[in-house]
């Protein structure tokens, strides 16, 4: 396992001791609230669901853990072997590094290339440096920094002054500077940014696998952060940095990465140089059928990947080197909105590249990274269930549920937090509540951009693009992205109604009702007879049939749906007490009788001491909870208007 700098500073003893303090209250809380009820066999849609995706998800994460362990322990030992003893006898001819910079403070600036400088001249090849910067006073301190070190021999500095349009042409301008220079056969790109110090070793411990693998194209590093910021954001970047070192560990066994990251990337020049290499990162664009045809405003690390994966280059991740970046949220004081800003900007250009990668098909990349691109669009779905089903089972079933849940975050996060800590090398309980919040609201931003993703935004450079220029049109598509975001999740939604069995479907009987209150609603009074009968015959065997609070009325056609004695399954009708009416026929009341067997006449209140009975086709069925009514006046009515309905004649 690769192991952090000793330098690394994480959460102070007291934001752990407060956290682990909370953590243990949150538990008795549940323990004392949760019921027994919760483990019931009503409780098994919830189980099932939560369960099911459950096993799907971490299964699959299991496996991209374990193919993590194997590629560090196993694979790569042996090619780092490999790697040192051809950096022993040759080393790339030539080396170019691009670093680009964006209003990067002096002294962050100082330690970049000061770090830089030292490890290219340790290095001690013919060595390039193009500072893309943006202003003067980056010349001044990279000019601090060369007298520093003397001026070393076998380094040339060129400035690059930005235009202000983003990072993108910035680089497509010092690559066609690279490509005027002719490299020499062998010679190596580093693509950094003007925030990642080098650390000692980082050149000599990276550029030699290009010269032990021939089909190598590319290659990226571990990361760690200096974090200027509270200690639950140093802690949010060291977790996605420990999730990235497990998914890019894991990746590599297939020689594959999904993103080569921008911070600090190795490329062969002669690929970096490549005419539509350039073209694409200087102009990568996507033509949709909503958006139309936009250009990418962020997101180069991903048009190179997709470049090299496009054209069928190996790629690969070295956990046992390190860069550090100098992290801060655009604003300090605001953690949710920051790191919201950040992630929708990640996870745009994450979506707006995986559709076409995807449709590259598992040829030029292999079954397993071509299916963990699908599954980054599967995912974001598949981790709004959890969160969806606690709701409505909460909601409409009992809220002792949602105590359930949060025990089962506890428990996942917790395991799946020290699966993290064991390849990183170190923890952190804040650990626990931030990966599911990276996880959820992750989730919640990716269904989001998926909608929406031509918008984009650079914090930092203050610049967005991706939308048109109309106002009619911006309106046009953000309307369309509400209606098409909301009918996905309604899908979605609607469907784990179903599942969890908070909504039911319509089986015959509801169908009866629903079509005699209809006709009902225009014919007075109120009658049950059919589906009354489509109760009775639909019911388990020995069932009850429940009817609910109101009046209603009866008459003899209730024997129309029950020819033969089969059909009749139910063995009571039963009312809601004291507040359900059944106003009969004379010809349906010759059928009761009450609790003594005896004819009803009049009225009769059928309780649960003091039943009464209607027989239908030789079978007898108890009535409980039913106020019984004769009404031959109201019923004599009613059998009037039916008739006198079936005389009149049709139109036309």
């Amino acid at each position: 396992m690769s192991h952090t700098p000793r330098d690394h500073i994480g959460a102070s003893r007291v934001s752990e001791l407060i956290t682990l303090v909370l953590g243990l209250a949150l538990l008795i809380v549940i323990f004392s609230e949760l019921p027994s009820e919760v483990f019931s066999p009503e409780s098994q849609s919830f189980f099932f669901v939560i369960g099911g995706i459950a096993i799907w998800r971490y299964s699959w994460w299991l496996i991209q853990a374990v193919r993590s362990v194997w590629y560090n322990r196993r694979i790569f030992p042996r090619l780092r072997a490999a790697a040192d003893a051809a950096d022993e006898v040759v080393r790339a001819p030539e080396l170019f590094v691009l670093c680009t910079s964006y209003r990067i403070e002096a002294e962050i600036n100082f330690q970049v290339y000061d770090a830089m400088v030292r490890e290219v001249a340790e290095y001690g090849v013919p060595t390039t440096i193009f500072a893309s910067i943006s202003d003067r006073t980056d010349v001044d301190v990279i000019t601090h920094v060369m007298d520093e070190h003397s001026w070393p021999e076998n380094i040339e500095i060129r400035y690059m002054f930005q235009k202000g349009d983003g990072k993108r042409s910035a680089m497509a301008e010092v690559l066609r500077a690279i490509s005027r220079h002719l490299p020499a056969p062998g010679s190596l790109l580093v693509s950094m940014d003007g925030d990642i110090r080098l650390e000692p070793g980082t050149l000599r411990r990276s550029l030699s696998f290009f010269q032990s693998q021939e089909d190598l194209g590319a290659l990226t590093t571990n990361n760690r952060a200096v974090v200027t910021g509270n200690d639950v954001t140093r802690e949010w970047y060291d977790l996605r940095y420990a999730q990235r070192h497990l998914m890019m560990s894991s990746m590599s066994v297939s020689r594959r990465l999904l993103v080569l990251t921008g911070r600090y990337s190795v490329f062969r020049a002669d690929l970096a140089t490549q005419p539509s290499f350039i073209e694409l990162i200087e102009s990568d664009h996507v033509d949709h059928w909503r958006f139309g045809n936009f250009k990418f405003l962020s997101g180069d690390d991903k048009s190179s990947w997709y470049w090299l994966l496009k054209h069928g280059w190996r790629m690969m991740y070295l956990p046992d080197v390190y860069v550090t970046g100098f992290e801060e949220l655009p604003d300090r004081r605001r953690f949710f909105a920051s790191t919201s800003d950040l992630m929708r900007r990640w996870y745009g250009n994450m979506l707006r590249t995986s559709n076409r990668a995807i449709a590259l098909g598992p040829r030029p990349m292999g079954m397993f990274t071509w299916w963990s691109l699908v599954d980054q669009r599967i995912s974001m779905w598949t981790t709004l269930v959890g969160p969806t089903v606690v709701i409505l089972v909460a909601l409409f079933v009992r809220p002792s549920f949602f105590f359930a849940y949060i025990l089962w975050i506890l428990f996942t996060r917790g395991i799946a937090t020290l699966i993290l800590a064991w390849q990183r090398g170190r923890y952190s309980l804040l650990w626990i509540p931030l990966i599911y919040y990276n996880q959820v609201w992750g989730a919640m931003l990716k269904t989001y951009v998926s909608f929406r993703f031509n918008r984009q935004k650079w914090s930092r450079q203050g610049i967005s693009a991706g939308e048109p220029g109309d106002p009619v049109a911006v309106r046009r598509q953000r309307r369309m992205g509400h209606v098409l975001h909301g009918f996905t999740y309604g899908l979605l939604l609607f469907a784990l109604m179903l599942t969890t069995g908070v909504l039911q479907p319509l089986d015959r009987t509801t169908l009866s009702i629903i079509r005699d209150q209809g006709w009902q609603r225009s014919q007075q009074p109120e009658r049950v007879d059919r589906w009354l009968s489509a109760a009775i015959a639909d019911a388990p065997e020995g069932g009850t049939v429940q009817l609910p609070a109101g009046r209603y009325r009866l008459a003899g056609t209730l024997f129309e749906g029950l020819h033969e004695d089969s059909r009749v399954m139910a063995e009571q009708i039963r009312g809601m007490d004291g507040t359900t009416t059944l106003a009969l026929s004379p010809d349906l009341s010759d059928h009761m009788q009450g609790p003594d067997g005896e004819p009803l006449n009049g009225s009769r209140h059928c309780t649960l001491e003091s039943s009464c009975y209607l027989t239908l086709n030789q079978k007898s069925l108890t009535l409980v909870n039913i106020h019984l009514m004769v009404e031959p006046s109201v019923m004599a009515e009613v059998a009037a208007t039916e008739h006198s309905s079936k005389e009149q004649p049709k139109d036309g």
